[in-house]
């Protein structure tokens, strides 16, 4: 159904029903829903003009694509033929196939024109007529009516937004060779019942991904050939920028399309190749050991949170940022009550916004539930001398951010360092290492200056002193925070 506002014809005796018409009227341009739907057409709104009227009226049927009747006592004006103008509308509201919904005014029909009784009967032998007895008895029965209409085409809809039908496709357009890899991988991780041959709707069945054998939004999500065809925003956007601020342009920007599985896949492949990494030596392992300064795990599972848990009804996609000092995963949505960001670092139940799709992210083994996939990432951070991720909602969106080294600014406030140390810091973040040469240059500074300064942030801890004596001494961001040494 087009999003292009659809007219409805009010039919009716205008002199009996003046004020019954125009609050129909009233109430549609006024209502938040239907308005965004409909516009309502009354002929006495028409200007003055050489049409005649029963042209003009049977013109705005023939445009209008749902025609509302309310039959009352009169019958009205009868032309040559005998007919009355509302009898004409809804003779032809029948003939082009229109809706049509039909409301009478009164319990009784004692009272009414033998020629509106006749008309009623007719109406009735076709369709479901509603009787009622006032403006506030109309005005809800056109209301269910109407809302019924929209539910009926799609266009609103009372099922999770994950668990609708998505109408414009069909199996062909699910990848049934990623259905096959899901069930052997889900078998493998998961125990899952289903044998490594099964049909694709078999599957599709026992994971509730149809609706009415048609796939469902999520079933398009997991296993969509091009599932960004129905769904243009459900992709995930990495950027990373060379320093701790947002650059414009960004310096380097990729999107990441395909299913869930493949996006998350390919946004961790993309911030690990930006992460710094060091290998260790065949002394520790038959193979030489690769440390990253985030554990994958930690990157994975903040992915994989904000493609299962994000509102796939917003036209917002995932967005992944790599900074100097840090990884950013933003997705459109917040959390559900009652959970809050301070509950997220403690343990919790799991409270999943799709639940269907992080089914399946369980089985494949991209997640695990009950709710241990923040308590990971603050327990594998602490574990490697990072601070703990920070948990952030605002204005309909969640992020976590997942620091790459321990001096947040957070941390730095607790150290008293002047604001050329500060930065220096920064500069360190940025650039790795420093000279006292690159420092007086830096800083516009004396080498007397340069010295004093980094001979404070070695003794706090903050930098360490590297290389060997003279012009090769270079210095570079501690490890880690050394007790005694934070400044208070």
């Amino acid at each position: 159904m087009s999003t292009t506002r659809l007219q409805i014809f009010v039919s009716s005796v205008q002199k009996e029903l003046a004020e019954d018409r125009r609050a129909v009227k009233t109430f549609i341009e006024k209502d938040p829903l239907l308005r965004r739907f409909f516009t309502v057409f009354l002929f006495e709104d028409l200007p003055a003009g050489d049409r005649r009227a029963d042209a003009v009226y049977l013109a705005e049927v023939d445009r209008s694509a749902i025609y509302v009747g309310l039959f009352g006592k009169d019958y009205g004006f009868e032309d040559t033929e005998g007919l009355s103008p509302t009898e004409r509308e809804f003779d032809r509201a029948t003939g082009q196939e229109k809706l049509r919904l039909i409301f009478i005014k009164g319990m009784e029909d004692r009272q009414r024109h033998s020629k509106m009784k006749t008309l009623i009967q007719k109406a009735g032998g076709q369709l479901i007529r509603r009787r009622y007895r006032d403006i506030d008895e109309l005005k809800a029965a056109l209301y269910a009516s109407l809302v019924d209409y929209l539910e009926t085409c799609g266009v609103i809809q009372d099922r999770p937004f994950e668990e609708r039908a998505v109408l414009e496709a069909t199996l062909d357009d699910l990848d049934d060779q990623a259905v096959a890899n899901f069930v052997r991988l889900a078998r493998s991780e998961r125990q899952f019942p289903l044998p490594e041959k099964s049909p694709m709707a078999t599957v599709l069945t026992h994971l509730h991904l149809l609706c009415e054998g048609q796939p469902t939004n999520a079933a398009l999500l997991l296993f969509g050939r091009d599932p960004q065809r129905f769904l243009s925003s459900a992709e995930v956007r990495c950027m990373h920028f060379h320093g701790t601020e947002i650059q414009r342009p960004v310096p380097f920007y990729r999107i990441f399309k395909g299913n869930v599985f493949e996006q998350v896949d390919m946004a961790t492949d993309f911030v690990m190749s930006k992460l710094n990494r060091s290998i260790g030596t065949r002394a520790e392992s038959a193979q030489a050991p690769v440390r990253y300064e985030i554990l994958p795990d930690v990157i994975r599972e903040a992915i994989v949170n904000a493609v299962a848990h994000r509102d796939y009804a917003s036209a917002g996609a995932v967005q992944v940022s790599v900074f100097a000092d840090r990884v950013e995963v933003w997705n459109p949505g917040i959390l559900p009550a009652p959970l809050t960001t301070e509950s997220l670092r403690h343990p919790h139940g799991s409270i999943a916004r799709n639940p269907r799709l992080c089914e399946a992210l369980f089985l494949a083994r991209y997640i695990e539930k009950y709710g241990t996939g923040t308590l990971l990432m603050i327990r594998e951070s602490l574990a490697h001398n990072l601070p703990e991720p920070d948990f952030a909602q605002r204005g309909g969106e969640f992020t976590i951010t997942l620091w790459r080294d321990w001096l947040t600014d957070a941390v730095l406030t607790g150290y008293s360092i002047n604001d050329r140390e500060r930065k220096a810091v920064k500069f360190l973040k940025i650039h790795e290492t420093i000279t006292n040469s690159q420092y007086q240059k830096e800083f516009l500074v004396a080498k007397r200056t340069a010295s004093l300064d980094l001979a404070e942030l070695v003794a706090v801890g903050l930098i360490e002193k590297a290389g060997s004596t003279g012009k090769g001494v270079y210095y570079r961001l501690a490890k880690g925070a050394t007790k005694g040494q934070k400044g208070q």
